[in-house]
């Protein structure tokens, strides 16, 4: 059974950074496609960024997060992280990394497993 554990959430100003990491255990994210997503409370789970397994690298973001994040991966650490830079304060909100099998998508249904989330604010 896979459980994924995210941390690095905050509070952080208006143009701060902040890194997300999400931690595997029981699958290696070497072999998946790994997914961040975030919500806000009232509104719907929306696409953030994604990264394809080992042998593909291909990544896809959000265009609200274009340029400004970044997803990565340490194998060694079977851990996915999200680079958050350029905050605003339209990022707040919780963020979950999810897994899947198969080949990148932004559809969160396509997703298997769920971390709990880590709250992001961006204060003015």
């Amino acid at each position: 059974q896979v459980q994924l554990v995210e941390s690095g959430g905050g509070l952080v100003q208006t143009g701060g950074s902040l890194r997300l990491s999400c931690r595997s255990s029981g699958r290696t994210i070497t072999a998946y496609t790994m997914g961040w997503f975030h919500q806000v409370a009232g509104k719907e789970r929306e696409f953030v960024a994604a990264l394809e397994n080992f042998w593909s690298g291909a990544t896809e973001y959000a265009d609200s997060v274009k340029g400004r994040f970044a997803i990565s991966r340490d194998n060694a650490k079977n851990t996915v992280y999200l680079q958050m830079n350029n905050l605003k304060t339209e990022d707040t909100a919780v963020y979950y990394c999810a897994i899947k099998s198969g080949p990148l998508t932004v559809e969160g249904g396509a997703y298997d497993d769920w971390g709990q989330g880590t709250q992001v604010t961006v204060s003015s």
